[in-house]
């Protein structure tokens, strides 16, 4: 197996434990300790999105990057939190001096330091309003497998209905149960989602 394809394989996103949850947390970890909320579409989501990136994109004017909407209110008609899953990758996603300052700047704050997983940083913004509760900024690495992974992921549910609604479905049944962290309930969907995306590697 090539090295790439091995390393990539290494770092594959597994489900994390609470000691892992907590040690990636910049801060104390935020527990839900209940029952994951979804709303209805709304397209508001897309608009807060487009708010946010353009003021990204002129704060970082002089880093190279590329943005992008991500996560399930980047998906007209799926069922979603109200929060708005941003892709942002750099040349160097550790060099948190060129960037974190300035994403501080205009309401981010770095929540998740991963940096054995692709370098992937999250930072959070609270209180976007238009529909939207707050915006969950993933960065990574440019050429990034995993951004790859989760635009196709995207790709797939906004051109296959039939896609969207079994993940729409296991959403809330998901939903609908009890979990500690929200981190819990999102890796809960990983069949699924594995599912969908060798479907859309197939070309099924």
């Amino acid at each position: 197996m090539p090295a790439q394809e091995s390393q990539d394989e290494e770092q594959a996103r597994v489900p994390m434990s609470a000691q892992e949850i907590e040690a990636a947390t910049v801060g104390a970890a935020p527990r839900l300790d209940g029952q994951v909320t979804l709303r209805a579409y709304d397209p508001r989501w897309a608009e807060a999105f487009a708010r946010e990136a353009a003021a990204i994109r002129d704060v970082l004017g002089g880093v190279r990057h590329e943005i992008e909407h991500a996560g399930s209110t980047s998906v007209p008609g799926l069922v979603a939190k109200p929060v708005v899953d941003m892709v942002l990758t750099l040349p160097e996603p550790g060099d948190e001096a060129a960037y974190v300052p300035a994403l501080e700047g205009i309401g981010f704050r770095l929540a998740i330091r991963e940096p054995e997983w692709f370098e992937h940083r999250v930072l959070r913004k609270q209180d976007l309003g238009s529909g939207a509760d707050s915006a969950n900024l993933h960065v990574f690495p440019s050429g990034c497998p995993e951004v790859t992974r989760m635009l196709s992921f995207r790709d797939r549910l906004r051109a296959h209905p039939d896609d969207r609604e079994l993940y729409a479905r296991t959403k809330r049944q998901l939903a609908a149960r009890t979990w500690a962290y929200t981190q819990n309930y999102a890796d809960a969907k990983s069949d699924v989602v594995a599912e969908i995306l060798e479907r859309a590697a197939r070309g099924s």
